[in-house]
């Protein structure tokens, strides 16, 4: 079915609710297995761990979705994409000045405290800014 029509059925949901539900033409993630992964139309069956990242979704009118996707898994078939995260941040929610504070902030600590903590913390910020346009 999705071969003919070019188009996939996606939905990125995270425990408050779904963030998006709609067609793309191509969605574009991140694995913990290493690298983004692109999913077209008729893309085999998989299932895989995501990392903190940002996600495109192509939209069937050309535009594109931006979302920072803070860990979950990605579920595909050859007409679906669906997102499971944890937490997960639409482009247009992202407060990007203080997300960028917060980098700042997160850097300064990095340089006296190693924690595992703080690196997951910017890495979550790192996906927020790539989300909105870049670092």
């Amino acid at each position: 079915m999705a071969e003919s029509s070019g188009v996939l059925r996606v939905e990125v949901v995270s425990p408050e609710r779904v963030l998006f539900s709609g067609e793309s033409t191509q969605v574009i993630t991140r694995t913990m297995e290493g690298g983004e992964i692109a999913f077209l139309p008729g893309h085999a069956a998989f299932l895989g761990a995501l990392t903190e990242n940002h996600t495109r979704i192509y939209l069937s009118d050309g535009t594109i979705q931006n979302l920072a996707v803070h860990l979950g898994f990605v579920e595909v078939g050859p007409d679906h994409v669906t997102i499971l995260s944890d937490a997960a941040e639409l482009e247009e929610d992202i407060d990007v000045a203080a997300v960028r504070a917060t980098k700042i902030r997160l850097e300064e600590q990095l340089r006296t405290e190693q924690s595992a903590e703080i690196e997951a913390e910017l890495r979550r910020t790192d996906a927020r800014i790539a989300a909105t346009g870049g670092l």
